[in-house]
């Protein structure tokens, strides 16, 4: 993996954005209001930086990270995301996102509609349980007593063993909680959701969480 896509440039889009060109990799972000508005950001980024549309910023990664409004999940495409692994950032807002039934009602996950979306697509959930300001700044090298961690979910195992490993390239441990089906443990109102929790904690968290 040496080229990442990023759909949405808001405050995750644009902190991973950066997390990634710290560490080495190509990034080519979009959003929805078109590559000329992110001049500044690339620009800020420096050369490993580059701007585009949502299809371009598909097609380019390696691995894409998928971190746009729920409401917006029918605008991300799908053809030149077909078998790459795709990171879901994604939490349900109802203030934001509309009402939602299958999720009021429980029968789904955000990380599921976005692979149901995808069906070619390999879906994990990444990095939707911690605040934006402190996904470069909380992370500290493995082995660190209290090393903070963070969850994904994949019914994929490559795609969870590849947030794993970045994870740990971000300063993170990490706690697999299973398929997409689970990952509502780690979403908003739940005991894990925005804490900074360690990895023993994590899993008390997760084990707490109801729905």
């Amino acid at each position: 993996m040496t080229q990442v896509g990023i759909i949405g440039a808001g405050h995750i889009g644009s902190t991973l954005a950066r997390g990634f060109v710290e560490r080495g990799y190509d990034v080519k972000i979009a959003n929805s209001r078109g590559p000329e508005t992110l001049a500044d950001l690339v620009s800020e980024l420096g050369d490993r930086a580059t701007a585009g549309t949502a299809e371009e910023a598909a097609a380019f990664g390696d691995v894409v990270v998928v971190t746009v409004p729920l409401k917006a999940l029918d605008q991300v495409p799908v053809e030149p995301l077909a078998g790459k692994i795709v990171l879901d950032t994604n939490n349900y807002y109802w203030e934001r996102d509309g009402r939602i039934p299958a999720l009021e009602e429980k029968q789904t996950t955000t990380s599921q509609m976005l692979q149901e979306h995808l069906p070619t697509s390999k879906v994990a959930k990444a990095f939707n349980h911690i605040m934006s300001g402190t996904i470069l700044t909380d992370g500290t090298a493995a082995g660190t007593p209290g090393r903070r961690a963070l969850a994904t979910a994949s019914d994929h195992t490559e795609a969870s063993d590849l947030v794993a490993s970045i994870y740990d390239e971000f300063g993170f441990d990490t706690v697999n909680i299973g398929p997409l089906s689970e990952s509502w443990r780690v979403e908003r109102d739940q005991p894990a959701y925005v804490v900074p929790q360690n990895r023993e904690e994590l899993e008390a968290n997760l084990a707490r969480a109801t729905r």
